[in-house]
């Protein structure tokens, strides 16, 4: 939860107070300005000017901007004596490096209802005194304040705000607490408490916010939670104590945000968090929960976040797990038998370690396919930072990918990254890694190393793999940068992780700026490790501690600048792995024997029905994992006519019903296409290790001869093309139902596929053709892109000039129709098309009523212009959209078919632009030609009857000739209706 947030609701709590007024003539009471300068010195205020009435809103008791998050705040009552007298009521001054104590005196403000003293420089204790105020809210949030917490507090009964977090408080909470009923808001954390999580919070039936994070408490989580029923955002972290089961929660029908995170929750997670339907965000992650993941967690439509890791969960994987935006299940023991999901980041999942199959040191079953290039002694790593060298001889990976929340991501050729957790403190954009600015004192150490480190929120780990067995010397290089080292707020946070190698315990409760002597300073932590499966793991986690919101939102968890790992032991030389020149000579003479054996059988046509496909299939192969010609030709009746569902330039489509049941498409390439050279074969082993929700999976391939066979995974729901475009005929007596949700939905998922393609796949990869032919629908018309990597990988970030044009008119971005100029920018021009067709129901082909010639894109910068973009949408749809989601949704597609490639969004940037996560950026305008009310009539016109038509006589809008990609209908669909 962002601190904006809980200062916004800290505003909220205190909405009586509107009638605070400056009233012209109104003075504040004599006693309450004296009062406010022995305030100000105990605090160390300096800059409040007496000079004027301190109520009068002048010279700074008021700020007029807030900068950093500072604040500054002397509000008045100015209603009492005919509103000449005026009392104080509310006493903010954030983030002002106040540098003294609390003011007992602020007593002599019998009026004041609030104090905020976020993000200062306060040390001592809470003055006693103040338990006589008719407080409402109270936030001493990041400061240095001491002691137990005065059980006279609780008799502020009054209290709906109390922020205590980031301080090093001592003790239990109070007793006296129970009392505390009108309680809406209560936060602590990073502090030294004892004892349990008290039983009397269940008397603050009116809380929405409570946060209990590296407190210090312990759980369990007492019972009479289940009484707070207005609670929406629960988090409590990193409790001590023993097993304890879940708590109950089923009566917190308002419950958004559910974080029980390290709180050594024990057994089966319960179904009725299925049925808390308002749940956004579900983090359980390291505690020992087992069983499987209930079946009613379909039900939480609105959830986009759902961290489970570190459990003891099991089972299978439901069909909905990538249906959130974030999701982490890594360390679990589930069974994952789907071939797609052995990968260890499947789409929006972070499927590391996950399977019970393997998920030990040195057998990550998501890592089984993998084949070493060689083996290696060392592994050096600038974590956060670009590739650099040191020492003249030592190169440091590149890990400056920022990653994102929860992610697995291999980056070198024996090392991955996994990230854990999500930022929610953050009042600013999130980062994973971050630079210096400052100066550093590095000494025995090479400063580089310290420019740059990667951040995280819950933990860290780097797996480095193709490892030379035997004992290693593991240097952790460590500097804290983004803390100050003055007497300010920024200075005062702390950073505290633990050290996990080979999943051992090795440092608890590091903290970097202790360890260093200060802030800017580097500091190695030198460890050994034994590597005995060829895999080292480093690992770092926050348990909680620390501040979180200094000096600003989201500094915390683990940081790290740089690593660099070396074998304690003399690796083999390349001479002593060398083989004599008598055994080099055998082993060619048996080479050339083998050669010429296979040769001979290949001639014989003895070797070529075997059709090699995914190892990884289920239901889709034989035990071998290996498809034979046989089994294809089964699967088709002999590629008979009547399992024909596609002809297209690359050759025909089937559909084949494989022996055990499933049904896949198999396309048939001619051995004229291109595509049919056997240099492609390494092209489609690499297409087929590409697996995201919204590709359509390539099960495998077989050659004979000069031909090759592509196994697809069958789309049930035909194309997007066909779903928008399809004649009357072809509908026959069924059409699907395309609401505007469902359209939405199938924009973002291609916009998600194509991010994956370009940025998030282990090779980079440019479409070429995106159109609405080339969309797929599943049964549930879910979007999968297909013919994907078909036209030339693209596998550095260098642009191809002169490439062979491969795409459709009418979908080609200018730059590469016109010159072959090619990035990844096309693929965003021909989205935007796409976008335009799905909104409007009618495609891009160029029409030419009355010698008239334009497009649908022209037609849509025309009503941009006019300010018209409701004209656009599909008749079909009728009132049942949402006006804002589909201006929101037009705006994107102008973005991304903007003329010059440098003004389209990337595809990661339009995906957070149509999931609403980030603004649109403004649209530039375009035209290139003057369009007079002649020509707006005529395609007003023509648009109009198309839409009066869609439905009868949609054959008369022309569909893209490559049909080889379309699949006929499941006619049990759900999503089809009869016809009248």
């Amino acid at each position: 939860m962002s601190f904006f947030f809980f200062s916004l609701f800290s505003l909220l709590l205190l909405f009586p107070l509107s009638f605070v007024s400056f009233t012209l003539g109104a003075t504040l009471q004599e006693d309450e300005v004296e009062a406010l300068k022995d305030i100000g010195k105990t605090l160390g205020k300096k800059d409040w000017d007496f000079s004027v009435d301190p109520c009068s809103g002048r010279n700074n008791w008021i700020s007029s901007t807030q900068l950093h998050g500072s604040e500054n705040a002397v509000t008045c009552n100015c209603s009492f004596q005919n509103n000449t007298l005026c009392h104080v009521v509310s006493v903010v001054i954030k983030a002002q490096n106040l540098s003294g104590t609390l003011p007992p005196d602020l007593v002599r403000l019998p009026f004041l209802q609030e104090i905020d003293l976020t993000l200062n420089y306060l040390n001592g204790t809470i003055p006693k005194q103040w338990a006589t105020l008719k407080l409402v809210n109270v936030s001493f949030y990041g400061n240095r304040l001491s002691g137990p917490i005065p059980k006279e507090f609780g008799n502020i009964t009054t209290l709906k705000s109390l922020l205590l977090s980031s301080n090093n408080f001592t003790g239990l909470l109070p007793a006296t607490f129970a009392k505390l009923t009108a309680l809406k808001q209560f936060r602590i954390g990073d502090s030294g408490f004892s004892g349990a999580i008290p039983n009397f919070i269940q008397s603050w039936i009116n809380l929405e916010m409570l946060t209990i994070q590296g407190s210090g408490l312990s759980g369990p989580i007492p019972s009479g939670i289940s009484l707070l029923k207005n609670l929406t955002d629960l988090t409590i972290t990193d409790l001590n104590g023993s097993d304890s089961p879940f708590p109950q929660l089923q009566n917190m029908s308002n419950l958004s945000k559910l974080v029980l995170r390290s709180c050594n929750i024990s057994g089966a997670l319960p179904e009725y968090l299925g049925k808390l339907t308002n749940l956004e965000v579900i983090d359980l992650s390291n505690n020992k929960l087992s069983g499987q993941i209930p079946v009613s967690f379909d039900g939480l439509q609105n959830m986009y976040l759902l961290f489970l890791s570190g459990n003891q969960l099991s089972g299978s994987l439901p069909d909905w797990i990538a249906k959130p935006d974030y999701v982490d299940l890594s360390y679990n023991n589930f069974t994952i038998t789907n071939f797609e999901l052995q990968t260890c980041q499947q789409g929006s999942v972070n499927l590391f370690a996950s399977s019970l199959k393997g998920n030990s040191l040195g057998n990550i079953s998501c890592m089984e396919n993998y084949q070493c290039p060689k083996t290696w002694y060392s592994l050096y790593i600038n974590c956060g930072g670009k590739c650099i060298t040191v020492d003249g001889n030592k190169t440091y990976d590149d890990d400056s990918n920022e990653m994102g929340p929860s992610r697995y991501r291999q980056i070198g050729l024996n090392w991955a990254l996994i990230t854990a957790g999500h930022f929610f403190d953050s009042g600013r954009p999130d980062y994973y890694t971050w630079s210096n600015t400052t100066k550093l004192a590095v000494d025995n150490d090479d400063p580089k190393l310290y420019m740059d480190a990667r951040v995280s929120p819950n933990s860290l780990t780097y797996y480095g793999f193709c490892l030379g067995n035997g004992n290693y010397i593991v240097k952790l290089h460590f500097a804290e940068i983004m803390f100050s080292d003055d007497k300010t707020y920024s200075s005062i946070g702390r950073r505290v992780f633990d050290i996990y190698i080979q999943r051992k315990l090795v440092s608890k409760d590091f903290d970097i700026v202790k360890e260093a002597g200060g802030v800017g300073k580097a500091v190695i932590e030198t460890f050994t490790a034994s590597v005995t499966s060829n895999a080292l793991e480093i690992r770092l986690y926050w348990a909680g501690k620390g501040t979180t919101t200094i000096p600003f939102g989201s500094v915390y968890g683990p940081l790290i600048s740089a690593i660099s790992v070396n074998s304690d032991f003399t690796p083999p030389s390349e001479n002593s792995r060398s083989i004599p020149a008598g055994g080099v000579a055998a082993i060619v003479a048996a080479a050339i024997v083998i050669i010429l054996i296979i040769s001979i059988m290949w001639w014989k046509g003895c070797l070529r029905l075997k059709c090699f496909g995914s190892r990884e299939r289920k239901g889709l192969a034989s035990q071998t994992g290996l498809f034979t010609l046989r089994q294809l030709k089964a699967a088709t009746n002999n590629f008979d006519e009547s399992f024909k569902i596609g002809e297209g330039g690359f050759g025909p489509v089937y559909k084949g019903v494989l022996f055990d049941g499933p049904i896949v498409a198999i396309k048939q390439l001619s051995s004229k296409s291109t595509q049919g050279s056997r240099e492609f074969i390494n092209e489609i082993g690499m297409i087929s290790t590409l697996q995201h929700p919204n590709l359509v999976k390539l099960y495998g391939f077989c050659m004979e001869d000069d031909q090759l066979l592509l196994i697809y995974e069958y789309m049930e729901n035909n194309s997007l093309a066909h779903a928008l475009f399809a004649k009357k005929e072809d509908l026959e007596n069924h059409q699907l139902r395309l609401d505007w949700k469902t359209r939405k939905r199938i924009c973002i998922g291609i916009a998600k596929g194509l991010a994956y393609l370009h940025g998030e796949s282990k090779i980079k990869i440019i479409h070429r053709d995106i159109k609405a032919t080339n969309v797929l629908l599943d049964k549930d018309l879910n979007p999968k892109i297909s013919d994907f990597g078909l036209a030339k990988l693209n596998e550095d970030d260098k642009t191809h000039m002169n490439t062979r044009i491969a795409g459709t008119y009418g979908y080609m971005a200018p730059e590469y129709a016109m010159h072959g100029y090619l990035t990844d920018k096309a693929d965003v021009y021909s989205f935007g098309i796409v976008i335009l067709e799905i909104v409007s129901g009618n495609n891009n082909t160029v029409s030419h009523p009355q010698e008239e010639c334009f497009s649908l894109l022209d037609w849509a910068r025309l009503l941009k212009e006019k300010d018209n973009l409701m004209e656009l949408v599909d008749r079909r749809l009728g009132e049942d959209f949402k006006k804002e989601e589909v201006t929101m949704m037009i705006n994107v597609a102008l973005l991304c078919t903007s003329f010059s490639p440098s003004l389209r969004p990337s595809m990661s940037s339009v995906v957070s632009m149509l999931e609403g996560k980030t603004n649109v950026q403004e649209v530039v305008a375009e035209s290139t030609e003057v369009l007079d009310d002649k020509k707006y009539k005529v395609m007003q016109q023509y648009y109009k009857y198309r839409g009066e038509n869609s439905t009868s006589e949609a054959g008369s809008q022309s569909i893209a000739t490559d049909e080889s990609n379309t699949f006929i209908y499941d006619t049990d669909s759900s999503y089809l209706e009869p016809r009248n």
